[in-house]
């Protein structure tokens, strides 16, 4: 039977492992598989578990259009911990339910957010990330008539007060709250003016590492996140010394509890740092030492995609003798575990194979380690590997059925010269039943960040858009990560630079492909390719179609009115528009656009709060004024995540969008000749 090619609407057939857990005892792992209802245009999350051993497939173990998410086994591995909104779908709370089976009791009743929570040690507790609603937020989520009627007014007196995908921030502080198991009795261990996050048990449960920015503004002083200790009592709280100031995550105590490993930067304020694993004493008697910082790669799982699953960061995982740590690194295009060497920071390699190693989590003696693993032609799998033997096995085959019945088309990776004779790395997509006598039309496509990068992992837009018969070819221009800190910093503070002149370098390589015709290339890009995308526009007319996404294009308008709010200036040598007025305005794409020539579709979603709206607005006014062909379009009630999270049809139409403006303006190959 012949295969098909992929469709828009092939994204409501994917299935996604958005999370999982391995039992204690290394015998099963349990997952969370979230499906879309086409017909609701809802997405929906059921529990469901697989045996290690391979005699037992994966089995439902959760049923109902509900969200089961964030399954986490008691230590004893009796029971199973997780969020759901069954009983609530405005307020989801933790339910158990027991492993061998059974009916899921709700635990909590918390009125407000569940961030996350991990056991205790001794399995009787629930230590919770919590944000309570105020009387009057609760009021407006559970009840109907509070709804209708909407607020009168919004007091706002934070400079971080929204968030993209989240809106209007809740007034109330995050906090960590204690959770009897046996009664579901909430209870709060910290409180005040500040927020608690990433917090970890110590291995004996008596204590509780957390960060939190504890200065007199924290929304002024970003990077100023601490590492603190409380004792599980509240008694006791202190701060672990010897820290310089710099961005912070994932805290985790070493075995015997006298050490944090962290994830963080460099220095404040410098984004273009490597994220680098850090060892701290608990006592500060020495101070925090850097132990990845002279590998130059990146700690964290960091490659883009568009079914992302769960490919997340885990936080640093201490081998239980306490001599090495095993974290993700993110490197050309891939992301790889790695074990990293307590004294000397040694890097051994555990998974290097082609794709990207997303969460990973180890049975209670380490010798069985569970694994997301996605590559370019599947956007992910769990597998669960014998770590005496060093061998994986497949534990899943999600979309399995799916992908058997469709050609996807050739993918060729490419290590070319950049203009200034650097070295850079690309891919190509050809259409499926490729054809080199042929000349194709293509698309360039432009990541977003800057500080992330393209690599072996599944998009489904590509492969659609080279379904549709056009090139797709993308690559990691400077300004991204992956490629060291050098390669990273070279846009910093001059943005439209070094990237246009990698991008170039690259549309050159692939324009001297003897498939391509030079007459018909297009370009594409969202949030930080979008920017690029207007960039190109205004600089070049090598380009026959264009189509920017959730673009950036005036930074004097996005300081302030971006959710990144004025941290933003960091980029500009820290410094506001009225201190550096001309940077800004030569690096605004729109200052630029009127020598555009080429025909460009702005798309924007309009509660977009990372590039608000006004950012796609002004482009196509720009345009527009001058003669240009262009249009926008606009989704409402949509984040600046569209492509990734928007409601299933709007992303479905998204893409038609894209191609229809392709098709528009790259015509056939016979008219093109």
């Amino acid at each position: 039977m012949p295969k098909r090619f992929v469709t828009a609407e092939d994204l409501y057939k994917f299935k996604q492992i958005t999370d999982f857990d391995l039992s204690p005892d290394g015998e099963r792992i349990v997952y969370a598989l979230q499906w879309i209802d086409r017909q609701e245009e809802k997405r929906y999350t059921n529990l469901w578990l697989v045996n290690s051993s391979g005699r037992i497939e994966p089995h439902r173990f959760t049923v109902g259009e509900q969200s089961d998410g964030h399954p986490r086994w008691s230590p004893d591995g009796t029971t199973i911990a997780f969020l759901s909104n069954r009983h609530d779908e405005r307020n989801p709370q933790i339910f158990l339910i027991p492993a061998a089976g059974g009916e899921a009791r709700q635990l909590t009743s918390l009125k407000g957010i569940i961030h996350t929570f991990r056991w205790s040690p001794d399995g009787k507790r629930l230590l919770v990330e919590f944000t309570p609603y105020t009387d009057e937020e609760w009021q407006r989520i559970s009840d109907e008539e509070a709804r209708k009627r909407g607020i009168v007014y919004r007091h706002i007196t934070r400079p971080f007060y929204k968030h993209d995908g989240s809106g209007f921030l809740p007034q109330q502080r995050r906090h960590l709250w204690l959770v009897d198991v046996r009664n579901g009795k909430g209870t709060p261990l910290t409180e005040g003016p500040y927020d608690e996050y990433d917090a970890q048990w110590s291995p004996d449960g008596r204590r509780i590492v957390f960060l939190s920015n504890r200065t007199d503004d924290p929304d002024l002083h970003p990077d100023h996140e601490e590492l603190y200790l409380i004792t599980v009592d509240g008694s006791e709280l202190e701060q672990i010394p010897g820290i310089a100031p710099h961005p912070k995550s994932s805290p985790t105590f070493s075995p015997d509890g006298r050490w944090i490993a962290y994830i963080g930067g460099k220095e404040a304020g410098q984004w273009w740092r490597n994220p680098r694993l850090w060892l701290v004493p608990i006592d500060g008697s020495a101070p925090a030492r850097d132990l990845t910082g002279e590998s130059d790669m990146e700690v964290g799982a960091d490659v883009i995609n568009d079914l992302k699953g769960a490919m997340t960061t885990t936080p640093p995982t201490w081998s239980l003798d306490g001599r090495s740590i095993y974290v993700q690194i993110s490197h050309h295009g891939r992301s790889m575990l790695y074990r990293v060497g307590v004294d000397d920071g040694a890097l051994e390699p555990i998974i290097d194979e082609r794709g990207v190693v997303g969460k990973f989590v180890f049975d209670s003696r380490q010798q069985r380690m569970a694994y997301f693993f996605a590559t370019m032609r599947d956007p992910g799998q769990l597998y669960l590997r014998d770590m005496r033997t060093g061998r994986s096995r497949k534990r899943t085959r999600t979309n399995s059925a799916l992908l058997s019945r469709i050609e996807l088309g050739e993918i060729e990776e490419v290590w070319f010269k950049g203009w200034a004779s650097n070295d850079l790395q690309g891919w190509i997509i050809k259409p499926p039943n490729f054809d080199p006598g042929r000349r194709y039309p293509s698309i360039m496509e432009i990541h977003g960040g800057p500080l992330t990068q393209y690599g072996e992992f599944f998009m489904h837009e590509f492969f659609y858009l080279a379904a549709q018969g056009y090139v797709v070819y993308f690559c990691n221009p400077r300004g991204g990560r992956g490629y060291g800190e050098a390669h990273a910093k070279a846009i910093w503070e001059d943005w439209g630079n070094a990237d246009y002149t990698d991008l170039m370098a690259w549309a050159d390589y692939v324009e001297q492909r003897p498939y391509i015709d030079p007459a018909r290339m297009g370009v594409t890009g969202g949030s930080y390719g979008g920017y690029m995308t207007l960039w190109i526009i205004g600089h070049t007319d090598r380009f026959e179609a264009a189509v920017a996404q959730r673009v950036v294009s005036n930074f004097i308008s996005m300081w302030g009115s971006s959710d990144m709010n004025w941290v933003f200036q960091q980029v500009w040598g820290d410094k506001p528009p009225w201190e550096a007025i001309e940077t800004y305005w030569e690096h605004s794409p729109l200052s630029h656009l009127g020598k555009a020539t080429t025909p460009t579709r702005i798309i924007h979603s309009e509660n977009d709060l990372r590039c608000p709206i006004e950012q796609g607005e002004q482009a196509f006014i720009a345009l527009r004024v001058r003669g240009i062909p262009t249009d926008m379009i606009l989704f409402p009630d949509e984040p600046h995540g569209l492509s990734r999270t928007g409601r299933t049809d709007r992303r479905v139409a998204r893409l038609r969008h894209i191609l229809e403006w392709m098709e528009r303006y790259l015509k056939t190959e016979a008219e093109s000749q």
